[in-house]
């Protein structure tokens, strides 16, 4: 028995291929900073464990990828309640996590009360990176008490959700670090608003809107630069009774992807392969600094990186201030050249759009572009209406009631979609067909 002990321990420190990791923590265990024990999840993608900044030494409970050597952190615990010196435990107290420091004070716990403290509980950390807390006989994922993934600090991992969990409640965003070594929470956030209209994603600073993604049109948001040819990666945005949630996974796991929001103002998408030796940048949104502000240039006008200034009153509409457009400030937008009058208007198309902001907007699923212009004419408060979902040449129905905003074009094929604005007889470009009949 000796003889095979020996000849097995010999096997699992020499062997290539053996490696042991534990990712499970029981109720009677604990990580602290003096240890240095740390989980690793199955595969040893991730790891966790306590770490501590450069500059300011304070110490975190955090994940990391576990194979990089560019040490990268994808989730921070106490982000806010840092340790302050080199004492800290994190242990299972009843059916929460919690991180105890000085004199066995508690900087932060999970904080819930479902379940049955007599039940036995193990906290786990999933290959995925998910760190979870379940009951030691129960593996379903629906039976997790708690996991990290429901609150995200600064980055979204594969199979991890950017948004609403209606069953609980919970609207899921990013947060940034507050600078590059201070994971403390910044004052940049990327997160889902489903209101009002159709969800879209915010960037937003200290609060304030600085970037818009557009609405999900059936295929993508128009201001996450995603690629649909990507043979590595699929993503994908879910609306239904329970969720709504963008989410994208790996289908090739030997490269790393994750997107994060920054304290430059920056949601980035980074990619690390094989034989990387730094993160690569794949995408950043905004991606143009002049069209992809929020409100770049104000009500009734549109963006467009071709013309000179960018700024453009949309066709039948003029400026509300030509002092101001001239000094390169178009944020006064535009007005109407004539009022509707609710008999014989008529529409402009505009090709390419970045659709307004639908936080106003009325949303029917039902119809079609057809029924929509119909309805957009019966209605006099009615302004703009487009497809709802661009698939199978377009269904649904937005109607705008209001001015619209935030609006750009795109140059790329395969980018933006129609846009029909409505305006008064007199401002419609009429031309003449190939029987010479005038036609708007």
């Amino acid at each position: 028995i000796f003889s095979f002990l020996l000849v097995f321990v010999l096997l699992i420190l020499f062997h290539p291929v053996l490696s042991i990791y534990i990712n499970t923590l029981s109720s009677t265990e604990s990580l602290t900073i003096s240890g240095n024990r740390t989980l690793a999840s199955p595969g040893d993608d991730f790891e966790l464990g306590f770490f501590k900044t450069i500059s300011r030494s304070r110490w975190y409970l955090g994940i990391w990828y576990k194979k990089i050597s560019q040490r990268t952190y994808v989730w921070v615990a106490n982000r806010d309640s840092p340790l302050f010196n080199a004492v800290g435990t994190l242990k299972i107290s009843g059916n929460n996590l919690v991180i105890l420091g000085d004199s066995n004070n508690s900087v932060w716990s999970t904080n819930h009360t479902r379940g049955n403290e007599r039940s036995p509980v193990v906290a786990e950390l999933l290959a995925n990176g998910n760190f979870v807390i379940r009951y030691s006989n129960n593996n379903d994922a629906s039976g997790f008490l708690w996991q990290s993934f429901d609150y995200p600090t600064d980055t979204l991992l594969p199979e991890m959700k950017l948004g609403y969990d209606l069953k609980k409640g919970m609207n899921r965003f990013l947060t940034s670090w507050r600078n590059s070594d201070d994971p403390s929470s910044g004052n940049i956030k990327y997160q889902l608003d489903t209101q009002r209209g159709m969800p879209e994603f915010y960037l937003l600073k200290e609060g304030s809107r600085a970037h818009r993604s557009g609405p999900w049109n059936g295929v993508q948001f128009y201001g996450i630069p995603e690629d649909q040819k990507l043979s590595y990666m699929a993503y994908n945005f879910i609306e239904n009774s329970e969720e709504v949630a963008y989410t994208f996974r790996m289908t090739n796991n030997s490269i790393y992807s994750r997107l994060k929001i920054n304290s430059d103002e920056y949601l980035d998408r980074l990619t690390w392969t094989p034989t990387s030796t730094a993160w690569n940048l794949f995408w950043s949104a905004p991606v143009d600094i002049r069209c992809d502000v929020y409100m770049a240039c104000g009500p009734d006008a549109y963006c467009d990186v071709s013309t000179s200034p960018v700024c453009n009153c949309i066709q039948g509409f003029k400026r509300s201030d030509e002092q101001q457009w001239d000094l390169r400030d178009p944020s006064s937008g535009c007005i109407r050249g004539t009022p509707l009058s609710c008999k014989g208007d008529g529409f402009t198309r505009m090709k390419k759009m970045k659709l307004p902001e639908t936080r106003m907007a009325i949303v029917d699923r039902s119809i079609g572009v057809k029924e929509c212009e119909k309805r957009c004419l019966s209605d006099c408060n009615c302004t703009a209406f487009a497809n709802a979902d661009i698939r199978n040449g377009g269904t649904g129905c937005v109607i705008w009631t209001r001015e619209l905003e935030d609006i750009r074009t795109y140059s790329a094929a395969d980018l933006g979609q129609d846009l029909y604005v409505r305006l008064a007889a007199a401002d419609l470009v009429k031309t003449r067909n190939e029987n010479g009949k005038i036609i708007t």
